[in-house]
């Protein structure tokens, strides 16, 4: 449950900069107004009260499972991959965290393009990691 409200908030939190950016550049939303607070305020839940916690539970039941005896062989690669590609989804989730502090402070430099493609981040680490567990190489 934890990885998918974790993959949820990775896949959604971009979209919204989408729209709040083009909302901000095309729309006529002006920082600081009803609307771009609105944007705010939906991201700052979504980071602090859906995604950040699904990932630290997810890295805890991760940990678990790792530690228990005889579940991961790490001689063979897969557990390697599926470990790289978590942490890259894990360094994704802080750097959606960091440019929702650029929103904040008004100095978003990305362009909706530009999060449009960020937001095929996590699909890629998801394939990555199914394939790797699944195939098990």
């Amino acid at each position: 449950m934890s990885v998918i409200a974790w993959m949820a908030g990775l896949f959604y939190l971009p979209r919204l900069f989408v729209y709040h950016v083009e909302g901000l550049k095309k729309q006529g939303v002006v920082a600081g107004s009803e609307m771009d607070l609105l944007f705010q305020h939906q991201e700052r839940l979504l980071l602090k009260a859906i995604t950040n916690p699904a990932g630290i539970a997810t890295w805890i039941f991760g940990l678990a499972l790792v530690f228990t005896p005889g579940i991961v062989d790490w001689s063979q690669a897969w557990p390697w991959v599926k470990a790289a590609s978590v942490l890259g989804m894990t360094w994704f989730n802080v750097w959606l965290g960091a440019r929702r502090l650029e929103f904040l402070a008004g100095k978003n430099q990305l362009t909706g393009r530009q999060y449009r493609m960020m937001n095929e981040v996590p699909t890629v680490f998801m394939i990555l990691i199914v394939i790797s567990v699944i195939v098990k190489y």
